[in-house]
Order: C-alpha cells, then sequence, then structure tokens
C-alpha cells in the first residue's frame, strides 16, 4: 500500500515537471515566434515608410540644411526658424544612414547639412552654436544652449565616424573643448546649460541659467560616448565616465526608480518648470497639474540604454549599474505602460502613478529601445512584454503609414490630437533611431 501510494506520487511529481517544461518551451517558442513578427514589422517600416519619407522630403533644397516641419499627410509646412538641435539630428540621421547602407546619395545629404550647420550655425565671434536661424540662415538667437551644443558634438562625430570628413571631428573636439572651458562645474560637478551668445549665464527663472538637468546631461553622455568613439583620446573618455557616474549619483531616485528633473548648482532637486529653448515650454498638449514631482517614462527609459551604450564604449562594467537600470525599467512597467490601451503614458509621478495620460512619439521610441535593453540585460519576459505592448500600439495608431512618418501626439485612447509627422523639434532622430535600435536589436535576439 505504502508503495503504491509512492509510486502514485512520483508520476505525479514527474508528470508535474513535464508540464512545467513544456509550459516554459511553449512560453519560449512564442516568444521566438513574437520577435521574428515584431522583427519583420520594425523592418518593414524602417526600410519601406520612415527612410524613404526622409530622403525624398528633408534636404532643403533652396537653402541648404533641412527642412523639419511636415502636416498630417507629410505636407511641408512653412518653416520660418531652423534650430540647431534638430539640423544636428538629421545630419546624424543621414550620416547613420550612410554607415548602415553606405551610398554617395546619404553621404551628400549629411555633407550638405554640415556645410549650412558652419556657415550659419557657428558662431565666428564668439565661439560655439549659435540656437537658431532663420530658414535662410540670418541668425536669431545667438544664446547658447548646451542641449543644442551637445546634438553638435554627438552628430559630428558620427558623421566623422560615417564619412570620414575631418571637419566632423574638428568641430565636435572645438565644442567640447568650449563646454570645459566655459561651462564645467568645477566646484559640484556637471555643465551649466543655459549661457548667452557670450558664453555668460543666462538669468534666473524661465532663462534657468541658474538651474542643472537631467535631459541635458544625459544627452551630453550620448555625446561624449560618440565623441570618445570619434576620437579615442583618454580625456573624452575620462569625462564620459564622470558623467555617467554624475547622473547615476545626483539625478536619479534609487529607491523609487526614477529619474529627477531638475536642480540647482549644487544639486539640490528643486521643482521643476518651464524653460526657455526646451521642448516642454513650446509643445502643446496637457499640462502636469503637479509639476514638482514627476518623472518621464521616455526619459527613464531611454537612461538605461544610453548608459549601457556609455558604459561599453568606455569599457566599464555594466554589472555595476545594473540594479539601477532594473529600478527605472520597473518603474515604468509598473506605472508607465498602459496595459488596457497600449502605449506608455508621458509622464507619472515620481514616486508612482501616471499623470499625463496622452501618447507623444518620443517617449514610446525610448522606451521600445529601453524595454529591448532591459530585456537583453535581465531576461526578464515582462520587458518584451512591455515592449511588445507599446510597439502594438505604435504600429496600430501612431505612425501614419499612408506618409511614412510618426504623428506627434495622440489621447489616451488613440485618437489624433497632432497628426502633424514633423516641426522644429520632431524630425526622424526619435523615430529613426529607435526603428534603427529595434531593428538590429531583434536581429541580434532572433540569432540566439
Amino acid at each position: 500500500m505504502k508503495q503504491s501510494f509512492m509510486n502514485k506520487k512520483s508520476v505525479l511529481f514527474c508528470a508535474s515537471i513535464m508540464m512545467f517544461f513544456m509550459s516554459v518551451t511553449a512560453q519560449i517558442t512564442n516568444i521566438d515566434k513574437q520577435i521574428k513578427s515584431d522583427y519583420q514589422a520594425i523592418n518593414k517600416h524602417l526600410y519601406t515608410e520612415l527612410i524613404p519619407f526622409w530622403e525624398k522630403n528633408a534636404v532643403d533644397k533652396t537653402y541648404g540644411g533641412y527642412m523639419t516641419n511636415f502636416d498630417a499627410n507629410g505636407m511641408e509646412m512653412e518653416m520660418p526658424e531652423k534650430y540647431l538641435n534638430t539640423q544636428c539630428r538629421m545630419i546624424w540621421w543621414f550620416s547613420q544612414l550612410n554607415s548602415v547602407a553606405p551610398s554617395a546619395a546619404n553621404k551628400e545629404k549629411a555633407k550638405q547639412g554640415v556645410d549650412f550647420l558652419i556657415k550659419y550655425l557657428w558662431d565666428e565671434k564668439n565661439g560655439g552654436w549659435r540656437w537658431k536661424v532663420k530658414r535662410d540662415g540670418t541668425p536669431l538667437d545667438d544664446g547658447k544652449i548646451v542641449y543644442g551644443q551637445s546634438f553638435a558634438i554627438y552628430a559630428l562625430s558620427d558623421y566623422y565616424r560615417s564619412t570620414g570628413d575631418v571637419r566632423g571631428l574638428e568641430y565636435a573636439e572645438k565644442t567640447f573643448d568650449l563646454l570645459q572651458k566655459y561651462c564645467a562645474d568645477t566646484h559640484y560637478g556637471g555643465y551649466y546649460e543655459n549661457l548667452e551668445s557670450n558664453w555668460k549665464p543666462a538669468g534666473k527663472g524661465f532663462s534657468a541659467g541658474d538651474r542643472k538637468g537631467l535631459d541635458t546631461h544625459m544627452h551630453l553622455m550620448e555625446a561624449f560616448t560618440s565623441l570618445y568613439l570619434a576620437s579615442g583620446k583618454e580625456l573624452h573618455k575620462r569625462k564620459l565616465n564622470e558623467i555617467i557616474n554624475l547622473i547615476s549619483e545626483k539625478m536619479v531616485d534609487h529607491v523609487a526608480g526614477s529619474g529627477l528633473n531638475q536642480f540647482d548648482m549644487a544639486w539640490n532637486p528643486l521643482p521643476a518648470i518651464n524653460i526657455k529653448r526646451t521642448w516642454n515650454a513650446e509643445r502643446e498638449g496637457e499640462k502636469p497639474a503637479d509639476p514638482t514631482e514627476t518623472t518621464s517614462y521616455g526619459h527613464n527609459t531611454e537612461l538605461v540604454w544610453l548608459m549601457v551604450r556609455g558604459l561599453k564604449a568606455s569599457r566599464e562594467s555594466v554589472e555595476n549599474y545594473k540594479p539601477l537600470f532594473k529600478l527605472l525599467l520597473d518603474n515604468a512597467v509598473k506605472y508607465g505602460v498602459d496595459y488596457e490601451k497600449g502605449g506608455i503614458y508621458r509622464d507619472g509621478l515620481r514616486k508612482g502613478g501616471a499623470l499625463v495620460l496622452e501618447k507623444e512619439w518620443w517617449q514610446h521610441t525610448e522606451a521600445l529601445v529601453g524595454f529591448l535593453e532591459g530585456y537583453e540585460l535581465f531576461n526578464d519576459i515582462r520587458y518584451y512584454e512591455a515592449f511588445q505592448k507599446i510597439w502594438s500600439f505604435v504600429d496600430a495608431k501612431m505612425i501614419n503609414h499612408k506618409v511614412g512618418e510618426w504623428r506627434r501626439l495622440l489621447d489616451r485612447d488613440g485618437k489624433v490630437i497632432d497628426g502633424n509627422i514633423g516641426n522644429e523639434w520632431k524630425a526622424a532622430y526619435h523615430s529613426g533611431r529607435s526603428m534603427m535600435e529595434c531593428d538590429r536589436r531583434l536581429q541580434q535576439l532572433m540569432k540566439k
């Protein structure tokens, strides 16, 4: 009797083990199928929609540089101004296209953008890059905004790596040197962000000469990564590692798992305000009811993959930062992803809870890459499920497949609030970079 009972128990145990392994095998098979399906959709969008749209429409054939303003039907709109950051982002885009698929056409599209940039946006008197010009290059704002300077370093470094044009590295290094001379805070660390044409700090308040922020420093990290990859200089590597450590130590809430927005000079967190010459101040859409304790799910997921990129470039240990990455991703998975409607919310409370439920294009682009990075780092199925939930929403609601680019802003349900697919701040950078990164990463996952 006892032996019979034990035999039954053994059979039940073996059966449960078999059921478990069958379940795991089925789950792996389903994920493999999903990865392949997502890769095919993203690859098709990238190469048959997104790239052709910008190849056809980006270059300003009248004045040089790039056109960025397009309506919901992809038709060119009036463009009275050209911003430093967006012109640089388009240089970066065509440099990347030339790296992925070298061609004389894409190389020329990048080169003419650099020609325009140096001729019209470089400040010969004070050095550095002016913030914006008229469409024909006439100066409009000579302010030295470090956010914009960072994109010049980023674009020109990658332009040099893609084309071999030495002007790219020359001007990237000159810009870096000016930041060290005029903007580096040698007492508290980091960089002053908002300065006037002569590199003197801007006023307080809306001009934000007395504030530092995560957004600017994250993009400086991105820029220094590309600069070091282009130059190989120890100084550029050291400054890259400094900013990685600064962001980790000063700019992230390690309990809540979210980035903080703004700080005083000594890195004390401040209630966030709208700041002149930023997207937050210029964009239309819902404003947070309480901006003092907000965090951006887009920035938090973007920070993960950009920091991994920087660490790998400087050959520093990614393992040391994995607890931080997991905190940031877990907060976004829990509070940022809209599992009912799809997509990711725009902003939320730093300690938990979505606050602005609109769906804006750039947070989706960065979350897609950030969650794929998380899946690669931790092999946690939640991160791929988050990626898939966001991509399904993007594919169905946010991409204007007839035009080839992403709509700017939707409500929570996916109804269009702003269907324009390009403006002074929105070009190929976020959508294009995201699709290139996702395309590459999904290919790697399919090989595993």
